[in-house]
């Protein structure tokens, strides 16, 4: 008959031993699939600006998973990954949804992207009030062909002009860069150009945008398969190492 202490061990032992057999599982798992196939669905400005090198990495050490990616905008994104349609998301990440966790989340505030000799261009930070005389490019949001825009200037005394609205961020990026407009986006899609000297990105001082992230959008009905998490997280590593926000 085992004493309580003998009882203690015993079953301590029996707990080590499922951990073991359950992590010796996910290993064989890991080990096991060399072919697979994620769907991703993402906001554009990271299909541009992140996801290619990420998914260059990740390829080179898992050769056989494929990959579906397809663009979308943040309410899209939302009631894909919610709805079982996608296993992964980068969108913004401030709606709270009952059925998407949250992983990775990086400070993203939308602001002004203008070129570099742009009359803007040399302030520190602009007001909604200082756009009002010049033409604008933002994004379409799914629902009501407006922009996550509508909400931060929705008391504003401000009246904006928008000459272009797109899903498209090349046509964006075309039209700032030749000039025409000042574009509201995060920095995410505009890196390059920015760092480059071309185009300048200018914080507005406005507490919705400056509020905004992005992050990685996951179901919370559902674990991800190891892939699809080794996946995610080097995601996440790529986005804690650029820098978004001013």
């Amino acid at each position: 008959v085992l004493t309580a202490a003998g009882s203690i061990v015993v079953e301590h032992c029996r707990k080590t031993l499922y951990d073991f057999e359950q992590l010796r599982a996910v290993v064989d798992d890991i080990r096991s699939a060399r072919s697979g196939h994620i769907q991703l669905m993402v906001i554009d400005s990271a299909a541009l600006g992140l996801l290619p090198d990420v998914l260059s990495e990740f390829s080179a050490d898992y050769p056989g998973v494929t990959y579906s990616v397809t663009t979308g905008q943040p309410d899209e994104i939302v009631d894909a990954v919610a709805e079982g349609a996608v296993d992964i998301g980068l969108s913004f990440s401030n709606e709270n949804h009952p059925s998407i966790r949250s992983m990775f989340e990086k400070a993203a505030p939308i602001g002004a992207v203008m070129r570099s000799d742009h009359p803007l261009a040399e302030r520190a930070e602009l007001t909604i009030g200082d756009l009002e005389n010049y033409l604008l490019v933002r994004s379409i949001d799914g629902r009501g062909h407006h922009s996550l825009l509508d909400e931060a200037i929705a008391g504003a005394t401000a009246s904006l002009s928008t000459k272009v609205f797109t899903d498209s961020l090349p046509i964006a990026k075309k039209t700032i860069e030749g000039g025409q407009v000042i574009g509201l986006y995060t920095k995410l899609g505009f890196r390059d150009e920015i760092d480059a000297g071309a185009l300048r990105y200018l914080p507005v001082a406005n507490d919705f945008l400056k509020s905004l992230s992005v992050g990685i959008l996951i179901s919370a009905k559902r674990s991800l398969s190891p892939m699809e998490h080794m996946l995610a997280t080097q995601i996440g590593k790529a986005l804690t190492r650029v820098q978004l926000d001013y």
